[in-house]
């Protein structure tokens, strides 16, 4: 029983550390942070000695308008006082964040909360927003000051004429 409460609480603090605190998106997190988080997979293992809890196959995380996507999730966790602690996330295969017509999609993320929370997304990341995209070999997104590093950057931009 034990397990099967920490897998849960696991879950939620999943996507609300990846998402709700910035998220490869701006932050909201006083309209987000009272929305539940709901985490769907085929598979849930966790490992209380190890202090990690495994989404895989079809992974998928919601809460509020932002979604996350990937094959397979590995959460890393401490426990302290009051509840856990998310310290890093690895995802792989098919890895997607979309908010409205944001996306940013890559093979691998890795997520880390400390010192300054960030996520870098490597094999072929590819970010957009509409029909501009940027990508590169790695792209690096500081959620607090929202803003991103992109290695070998090649940028698209469309221009659309607006007519009156």
């Amino acid at each position: 029983m034990k397990r099967n409460r920490t897998a849960i609480l696991i879950a939620g603090m999943l996507f609300a550390a990846v998402v709700s605190t910035g998220g490869v998106f701006a932050a909201e997190e006083s309209k987000t942070a009272k929305e539940p988080t709901i985490v769907t997979s085929q598979k849930l293992t966790t490992d209380n000695k190890a202090k990690t809890a495994l989404f895989e196959v079809n992974v998928v995380a919601k809460k509020g308008e932002r979604t996350m996507y990937a094959d397979r999730m590995l959460v890393y966790y401490s426990e302290e006082k009051g509840g856990s602690n998310i310290k890093k996330i690895e995802s792989d295969g098919n890895v997607k964040m979309v908010k409205g017509d944001r996306v940013v999609t890559s093979k691998s993320a890795v997520y880390y909360s400390e010192p300054e929370e960030y996520i870098v997304f490597t094999g072929d990341p590819r970010a957009s927003e509409g029909e501009n995209v940027v990508t590169g070999t790695k792209i690096t997104y500081f959620m607090k000051d929202d803003h991103s590093t992109v290695e070998n950057s090649k940028v698209f931009i469309v221009n659309k004429d607006k007519q009156k």
